[in-house]
C-alpha cells in the first residue's frame, strides 16, 4: 500500500509496509530462519575472500558464484527482516469458532467437486497446502472469512467460480 501526496512542490511516495499476520509458531520459525541466515554470511564471505585470491575476477566463475549467492543471501535476510519488523502475531486466546477467521481450522464441502476439504486459514508466510494450512490471502480463504457454520460461499477463482459449504469451524 502507498500514498502519494505534494510537499514544496515535490511529489512524494511513502510506502506503507505490509502487516504480515502470524502464530507465534510463524514468527519464532522466521526468526529462527533469520538466525540460521545471519550465521551464513560469514561462511559466504570467506567464500568470496578465496576466490578473490584466485586472480582475475573476470574470468572467476568460483568468484561470480560466490557474489551471487551472496546476493540472494542478503535478499532472503532483507526479506525476513521486512516480515518479521512488521509481524503482527495473533492472539490465539481472543479466537472463537463461530466464524472462520485467522488461524481457525474449517472443514468445508466442495459443491463443484463434490468433496469434503479441511485445512486452518493462516498468513501467507505460513501457508502450505501439503500439510492443510491455506493462506488467507487466496480467493477460497477470503471468500470463507467472516462466515459461520452451516453457510455456504462462492469463491472466485482463476477457473470459475467454486461453491462450498461450511461443514465445521474449530481452533
Amino acid at each position: 500500500m502507498s500514498s502519494v501526496f505534494r510537499q514544496d512542490s515535490f511529489l512524494v511516495t511513502t510506502i506503507m509496509p505490509d502487516v504480515h499476520y502470524l502464530s507465534q509458531e510463524g514468527l519464532d520459525k522466521l526468526k529462527k530462519d533469520l538466525a540460521e541466515a545471519l550465521a551464513r554470511r560469514p561462511v559466504i564471505s570467506a567464500a568470496i575472500a578465496e576466490a578473490r585470491e584466485k586472480g582475475d575476477l573476470s574470468e572467476n566463475a568460483e568468484y561470480e558464484s560466490a557474489r551471487e549467492a551472496q546476493g540472494l543471501l542478503e535478499l532472503k535476510i532483507a526479506n525476513l527482516q521486512n516480515t518479521i519488523a512488521n509481524a503482527k502475531v495473533i492472539d490465539e486466546s481472543m479466537l472463537t469458532a463461530d466464524t472462520v477467521q485467522m488461524l481457525t481450522r474449517v472443514k468445508v464441502k466442495n459443491l463443484t467437486a463434490g468433496r469434503d476439504m479441511e485445512f486452518t486459514i493462516v498468513g501467507e508466510n505460513e501457508a502450505d497446502f501439503s500439510q492443510g494450512k491455506l493462506a488467507a490471502t487466496t480467493p477460497i480463504a477470503r471468500a470463507l472469512m467472516g462466515h459461520a457454520k452451516g453457510e455456504t460461499v462462492e469463491a472466485k477463482v482463476p477457473s470459475g467460480v467454486m461453491k462450498f459449504k461450511i461443514l465445521d469451524i474449530s481452533l
